[in-house]
């Protein structure tokens, strides 16, 4: 069963690492023609919520952010980009290269502290929000034939908003029961078997969303 991740000082050490290494694709990436992108800790990383599943290893969840790419409709050719210029920021950090999984590319797993063992990853999802301030995730539609895979732009249900009720939440003294109902969503879809269909950005929101309408 998931839990938070209560070390501060690992979850210092691996939010640098990572956030460096993330960084490192935005500027990458910005500094391609055409290219303007930003990135977000899932949750945001001031609030605390990192989660472990018993002692296994812990995925830092990011949004690489798209404000602005050469064709937004041509979803193979982004999710290429990121994969290939996050693979050259890894390799220069003695990092392996990422895997492709449906949405998102996924880190291999490495120790950041010398004192916690724990091995830490990285799971980055390729999102763009639209004029109507809803969200979309980039999903790569696999078949196991790769000639036969498609990459398109699913809405992620719910999330027109998010910003502002993330806010209210939190001025208003609610932001606790947003952590509890985050972390019962992630261990009712564990238990489910249903991770891949509800990955963090997805229970955020979802806790996001039963707190507001509930408060």
């Amino acid at each position: 069963m998931y839990h938070y991740v209560t070390d501060k000082e690992f979850l210092t050490a691996v939010r640098s690492a990572t956030s460096d290494a993330v960084n490192r694709l935005v500027n990458g990436l910005n500094n391609m023609e055409g290219w303007h992108v930003g990135f977000r800790l899932i949750g945001s990383g001031g609030r605390n919520m990192p989660t472990q599943n018993e002692n296994e290893p812990i995925d830092l969840d990011y949004n690489l952010v798209l404000e602005m790419v050469p064709n937004i409709h041509d979803c193979h050719a982004i999710k290429e980009t990121v994969r290939k210029t996050f693979n050259l920021v890894l390799r220069g950090l003695i990092w392996g290269d990422c895997s492709d999984s449906t949405s998102a590319l996924t880190t291999q797993k490495m120790r950041f502290s010398s004192k916690n063992k724990t091995q830490a990853s990285i799971d980055l999802g390729i999102v763009v929000q639209d004029d109507k301030d809803n969200w979309w995730r980039l999903i790569h539609k696999k078949t196991g034939r790769t000639a036969t895979d498609s990459w398109v732009w699913e809405k992620v249900r719910d999330s027109k908003g998010l910003e502002t009720r993330e806010k209210w939440l939190k001025e208003n003294g609610f932001w606790n029961d947003v952590r509890q109902t985050y972390l019962d969503k992630k261990n009712l879809y564990l238990k489910r078997q249903e991770t891949d269909t509800h990955p963090s950005f997805i229970c955020y929101i979802e806790a996001v969303n039963e707190e507001y309408s509930k408060h």
